[in-house]
């Protein structure tokens, strides 16, 4: 049995973890624990993501809906609603999911990996250094930076805590002229308050007078004083953290798989942390024990981690600059300026165009394990369809492709038959 490691107990983590377990892999999480209180906004997809993943005691910490404003380009609105997330309650529901499932989890910083053809010496602070065949990194934005990697503008987050006394729960989000802000308020009275700015913005003060400094910023806002008591204007517990986006150009290795954040972080702005990170770890698994099980199609397996690791990183980093982009009152600052643009000018959803729909081998997720299939690639879906509600597309279109569209419908059912053509219809295909 491959002995099979895994760093880092977050969402990302520990859906790996459980989809392995549910394979029959034998792993073990090596995790230290979040050093700060935080809080997280999250939406539907994010619940659906932690309900595919197995972490049914981590959804369950999820509060109802709540309010959230939103203060954008001079536009105030405040139709949307978001679920928000205590993170220390969650993080230690997520260990109990973990050993529910009988997974050991053992609590150890890691000082250093050393790692080999024929597997890794993981050196912890305290105890004797493990080994193992096969490793994770799932450390998310802590995990070492090495190898090539794709770095957005150079971005920094202030996040400040603080109690009131207890009342209505609720969110919001504005836009400032060096960057934005998002705030939440639990019912139990913590509230909190994060400014997103540019890292190498020439009028932040020394780490030390932080704190008055964000005083200072909230005191001049109008959804801070909606939102919040008068405790919000004073100096408040202060943490520091890196927000810039990056992508790794070698998210695997022969006996090594990068995941959620510790493969690509995005932009706070560009969707929930949770979401993107368990974005690319629901995958892993089947890449894991395609290069365990199926050593032939190894490369194939990583080749498929690699292509959705980038494709889901330009599709977030995209969400992310087109926000920015909606914001027009300070076009020449620096930190709109350069987040309007990157990661490049490529639309969000290329437009239909049949003459660019084909077939072509791909590898795609069957039955566990990774493997190659025609698939249909089109302007909007450069990784390629495999299925469409259960229906294998490719034969399909190769059959238009040669004039037999009809008489490859006719054997379907009639709503399985009208819901092809109206995908052909959407491609841009005209009969």
């Amino acid at each position: 049995m491959t002995d099979i490691v895994i760093l880092g107990a977050g969402p990302a983590g520990s859906a790996v973890a459980l989809g392995l377990r549910r394979l029959g892999h034998a792993v073990r999480i090596i995790s230290e624990w979040r050093r700060f209180a935080a809080v997280e906004g999250v939406s539907q997809r994010v619940l659906d993501g932690l309900r595919q993943a197995g972490l049914s005691r981590a959804l369950a910490c999820a509060a109802a809906p709540s309010p959230r404003r939103v203060q954008w380009n001079g536009d105030g609105q405040s139709i949307n609603q978001e679920c928000l997330l205590d993170r220390p309650p969650f993080d230690a529901a997520i260990r109990e999911d973990l050993r529910a499932a009988g997974i050991e989890v053992l609590e150890a910083r890691v000082l250093k990996v050393e790692s080999a053809e024929d597997g890794h010496l993981i050196n912890i602070e305290s105890g004797e250094p493990l080994r193992a065949d096969f490793l994770v990194e799932a450390r998310g934005r802590q995990a070492p930076l090495a190898g090539g990697r794709l770095r957005g503008p150079e971005t920094l987050s202030l996040l400040n805590q603080w109690r009131e006394e207890p009342g209505r729960p609720g969110s919001a989000v504005e836009s400032l002229p060096d960057g934005w802000a998002w705030m939440a308020r639990l019912e139990d009275g913590r509230c909190y308050w994060q400014i997103t700015l540019d890292a190498a913005a020439s009028d932040l003060p020394p780490r030390g007078q932080l704190p008055e400094f964000c005083a200072r910023r909230r005191s001049e806002s109008a959804l801070v004083r909606e939102l919040f008591g008068p405790e919000a204007l004073q100096p408040a517990s202060l943490h520091a953290r890196s927000s810039t986006a990056i992508l790794f150009h070698e998210a695997s290795g022969p006996n090594w798989l990068r995941v959620g954040d510790a493969a690509m972080a995005v932009d706070p702005l560009s969707g929930n942390g949770i979401f993107q990170s368990l974005s690319s770890a629901l995958q892993a698994p089947a890449v894991i024990n395609t290069m365990l099980q199926r050593p032939e199609r190894a490369e194939l397996a990583r080749r498929f981690h690699q292509r959705r690791v980038e494709h889901l990183f330009l599709r977030f980093a995209r969400t992310g600059r087109d926000f920015y982009a909606l914001e027009q009152r300070w076009p020449e600052a620096p930190f709109w300026r350069d987040r309007r643009t990157w990661p490049d000018a490529e639309p969000m959803h290329a437009p239909a165009d049949f003459s660019k729909v084909r077939v072509e081998r791909a590898p795609v997720i069957h039955d566990d394990l990774i493997e190659e299939a025609d698939v249909v690639v089109t302007a909007d879906q450069p990784l390629g369809i495999w299925h469409l509600q259960g229906i294998e597309l490719a034969p399909i279109v190769t059959a238009l492709q040669r004039g037999k569209l009809n008489l490859a419908l006719a054997n379907l059912p009639e709503q399985p038959r009208r819901m092809l053509q109206g995908w052909l219809l959407a491609q841009g295909y005209r009969p």
